[in-house]
């Protein structure tokens, strides 16, 4: 039997972890106002032979919380993870300037669906279950000078598809289709909240 806190003490949440040190991430999981810590998910991130983009986003999601919940006993962990398909070929972080030119070239005036994967996981109770977004993304058909002047501002190769678009790189898209409006910046907050109410944090409710 689950017994009630004592007198005079605040009542307290899961521990909730998030298994990520992307910023973009902690930024908008702090959204939810609740009390999280961060770890680093040790995971290999290297795509199958043959494995889809959604699928690769899928399996690293759930891979990265596993791995941090192993950490973690007792904890709400989330791990998440985004890949780009340009028809049907996953897109990754650039991590230099003349990839992210070679990315958005291939990609000016073409749609993009961004595959954006959360899974939670807690390891006490066994729960450990994961949830996509799919993002369509339809870029410009952009000019050399533009994507280069946009690169050389935002410098966004941390970023899958060299698309930053909460800041300067909404100015590279004609349009964005999602029903979870997060998802492409890298974590999909509807989603992820019904995945914490299922194993045990309601971002609305106060703790009993």
């Amino acid at each position: 039997m689950t017994m009630p806190p004592p007198a005079g003490l605040a009542p307290r949440r899961l521990p909730l972890v998030l298994g990520s040190t992307s910023p973009y991430r902690r930024e908008l999981l702090a959204r939810l106002r609740l009390d999280f810590s961060v770890d680093a998910p040790r995971v290999d991130e290297t795509p199958r032979m043959g494995e889809a983009p959604a699928q690769l986003a899928q399996r690293l999601a759930l891979e990265k919380a596993k791995d941090v919940a192993s950490r973690h006993p007792g904890a709400v962990v989330i791990g998440a993870d985004q890949v780009a398909d340009l028809d049907g070929q996953p897109i990754g972080k650039p991590g230099r300037h003349d990839r992210a030119v070679a990315q958005l070239q291939a990609m000016r005036g073409r749609q993009v669906v961004f595959h954006t994967a959360v899974a939670v996981v807690r390891s006490d109770t066994g729960f450990a279950q994961g949830l996509l977004a799919q993002v369509a993304v339809t870029f410009r058909a952009l000019a050399d000078a533009e994507i280069e002047h946009y690169l050389r501002l935002e410098q966004p190769y941390d970023c899958a598809g060299s698309a930053k678009c909460e800041t300067l790189g909404i100015a590279l898209l004609e349009r964005i289709d999602s029903d979870d409006p997060t998802a492409l910046v890298g974590l999909p907050l509807i989603r992820t909240c019904a995945l914490l109410r299922l194993a045990g944090i309601d971002p609305l409710v106060v703790p009993a």
